[in-house]
């Protein structure tokens, strides 16, 4: 089975998230994180959709609604974050 989490949230300065974001990688890695996007409204560049698979989704939640987690996203500029831990059901292209 495959896990998710969709993250949508906007951010004060992109630049700045994308630093701290890029710093946390090996956090997120040892967390359960196996790839990532990162998306932005087509009209709007500091709000980020980021789209993540993890290992499981007790171990996503238990990262993202960690102490060091919320300090991590105050640093960044995030502001009020919606976060969605999904099961995958299916797979296709067409």
């Amino acid at each position: 089975m495959t896990y998710h989490v969709l993250i949508i949230h906007e951010v004060e300065d992109y630049e700045i998230w994308k630093s701290v974001f890029d710093q946390a990688a090996d956090i997120r890695k040892q967390a359960g994180e196996i790839r990532y996007r990162l998306l932005r409204r087509d009209s709007a560049a500091n709000h980020i959709v980021h789209f993540s698979e993890w290992v499981s989704l007790e171990r996503a939640r238990a990262f993202f609604e960690s102490p060091d987690l919320v300090e991590i996203r105050r640093r960044a500029g995030v502001k009020t974050p919606t976060f969605l831990y999904l099961d995958e059901i299916e797979q296709g292209s067409l």
